[in-house]
């Protein structure tokens, strides 16, 4: 009976040392230089790291510095494709990355300031998970017309549509925003004009599009919701609270302002797919990971809940590689082998990302990295490890 009990109580011991050993230990105060450990402190190689650091430099997005040049270039099949809102020429390559919240590389301008793409949509997503935090929002699956009443989810399809449809952009939503249509957003690679004006549209749920005017329709819809511009929900509910830079913006198209409560507000995009977005710095992005990566806790308070963050990354049925506006490395047409099934990341235009890894502790934001690089380089970063 002793022997059982001792053997109890050596696996409570190992068991509590690896919860501990797997907590987050430090957090950047605001305006400070992130604290630096040696990576020999965790194990880790230096040379196979400075391997894939040289590697992120060495494969820099081929797209122009220009981006109002390479979004056009990028988006140049779509009919009626315009820049719709603000632009900035791009910084060369930066990173950094992050074990148990400590620097232990970095690389380029990581104070520099650049647009983020389709990173923005991990933000907005944040932004309904407050919701849904503060009882703003019941649940994810109600239907969204309930709140929104204005007509933008009126019709036999779009009123089926639930906030979770427009997470997972499983929604097929039919309409237009901010003049843009949603068939004209990348439209498939066959067929032409009437074709896609006059497509049979997919049950809401079922089948997977990545689309920004649906994605900018939920921005339009959680804005109804909170009743003030995300922008400002996103600074006092998240950003301040983790010690952001106030560097940081995010926009919408010049046209897209609303009227609420007698004010107008400008509803802002989730990419930058015709300018807009979040243009943020690298070491903001990398305190918006770690706050992911420590189950939406800052230091001793809770910013979002760890209930939503498990949600945000649990597989949609139409697609194993995407949950709420993050991608996950599920065994699908997205997966990254010889790294772990459980990370989770945002990534945008141009090569932008904020990988998340909880069984490592890890956060590794990259920038303009070429996108079709950016497997090999996570392969060749775990090779270090």
């Amino acid at each position: 009976m002793k022997n059982h009990l001792s053997i109890i109580f050596v696996f409570f011991l190992i068991t509590l040392t690896q919860n501990i050993s797997a907590q987050i230990t430090y957090f950047p105060e605001q305006n400070v230089e992130w604290e630096t450990k040696s990576v020999t402190t965790f194990q880790i190689d230096s040379v196979k790291l400075n391997a894939a650091v040289n590697f992120a430099k060495a494969n820099e997005y081929s797209g122009s510095r220009d981006l109002r040049i390479a979004i056009l270039k990028g988006f140049e099949r779509e009919p009626f494709h315009e820049i719709l809102g603000p632009t900035k020429k791009r910084g060369e390559p930066a990173g950094m990355v992050l074990k148990d919240g400590y620097l232990i590389s970095k690389w380029g301008d990581t104070k520099r300031v650049d647009m983020t793409f389709s990173v923005t949509k991990s933000f907005l997503s944040t932004t309904v998970g407050l919701a849904i935090d503060k009882n703003l929002i019941k649940s994810v699956n109600d239907k969204v017309e309930d709140y929104v009443w204005d007509g933008t989810f009126s019709g036999a399809h779009n009123s089926k549509i639930t906030w979770e449809h427009l997470l997972q952009q499983n929604s097929d939503w039919s309409g237009e925003i901010w003049g843009g249509k949603d068939w004209a957003d990348r439209p498939p690679l066959e067929g032409d004009l009437d074709d896609w004006k006059n497509r049979t549209l997919k049950e809401p749920g079922t089948f997977m599009e990545y689309n920004d005017v649906r994605v900018n329709v939920l921005a339009y819809s959680i804005l109804q919701v909170w009743r003030k511009p995300l922008p400002q929900v996103l600074k006092e509910n998240v950003m301040d609270k983790i010690g952001a830079s106030t560097t940081w913006r995010w926009f919408g198209y010049d046209n897209a302002w609303t009227t609420i409560d007698g004010l107008k507000m400008k509803s802002v995009t989730g990419g930058g797919h015709s300018g807009a977005g979040l243009f943020i710095s690298t070491e903001d992005m990398a305190r918006f990971g770690l706050l992911f990566l420590n189950d939406g806790q800052w230091k001793n308070e809770s910013i979002i809940s760890k209930e939503w963050i498990n949600k945000a990354i649990i597989p949609s049925e139409p697609n194993v590689n995407y949950g709420y506006m993050w991608w996950l490395n599920k065994k699908g047409p997205r997966h990254w082998e010889n790294v772990s099934e459980d990370i989770y990341y945002a990534a945008g235009f141009g090569g932008n990302f904020i990988i998340i890894d909880k069984k490592q502790n890890l956060v590794i934001v990259t920038r303009w990295l070429e996108p079709s690089k950016i497997k090999e380089f996570v392969q060749t970063l775990y090779k270090a490890l």
